[in-house]
């Protein structure tokens, strides 16, 4: 009986311990991803920043790309 007990208390905590290592998981793939987008923003800011503003322009401007 208390091998049973045994048993089942270290089935309890390996899956505590399961947990606690899938968040870290999970934690390290966001910190991941936010350093990609920002190595992005970096590295590609200035050209996506130009094609924003020559799209506002063209909106702005109210010349549009279709002929009727």
């Amino acid at each position: 009986m208390v091998d049973y007990l045994r048993i089942l208390l270290a089935a309890r905590f390996a899956k505590t311990d399961e947990r606690g290592a899938s968040a870290v998981e999970y934690g390290l793939l966001i910190a991941g991803i936010a350093a990609l987008i920002v190595v992005i923003v970096f590295a590609f800011g200035d050209n996506i920043q130009d094609i924003f503003n020559d799209t506002c322009d063209t909106i702005a401007s109210g010349s549009g790309c279709a002929s009727d």
